[in-house]
């Protein structure tokens, strides 16, 4: 059996689910990323950034592309960026675990550098999300 989903259903679903993100966090830690969200946050919270009121712009062919986030104007911590954690406004409701990696890695959340020293600017110039077929 083959079931393939509309490029409205994804865009649907990608909008549903990226509204749970407004005026939510982008949190970044040391270490290994949990085996679910629904896990405890493990490592060391290095920083923390804020989505805006309406987080992603409308998802279109299955992409959604966030809306300016704010940067974080003073890490919380010195370390290596393992994780980063996508929580709704309540700061405790995790929605997603991306994993963290250099420009060009590949990962969820490339960094200029995963280096994050403490006290220093931590911004995220875009970000984008796709839902697959």
């Amino acid at each position: 059996m083959t079931l393939r989903t509309a490029i409205i259903t994804r865009n649907a679903a990608l909008d549903a689910e990226l509204a749970l993100l407004n005026n939510g966090y982008i949190r970044i830690y040391s270490g290994a990323m949990p085996a679910t969200p629904e896990t405890a946050a493990s490592g060391v919270l290095l920083a923390e950034l804020t989505f805006g009121a309406t987080a992603f712009a409308a998802a279109v062919n299955g992409v959604a592309t966030a809306n300016a986030i704010t940067a974080d104007a003073s890490a919380d911590a010195a370390g290596t960026a393992g994780y980063a954690r996508l929580l709704k406004s309540d700061g405790t409701s995790a929605v997603f675990d991306g994993d963290c990696g250099a420009t060009g890695s590949g990962a969820f959340a490339e960094l200029n550098s995963t280096s994050i020293s403490a006290g220093a600017e931590v911004s995220c110039n875009s970000m984008t999300i796709t839902l697959g077929m």
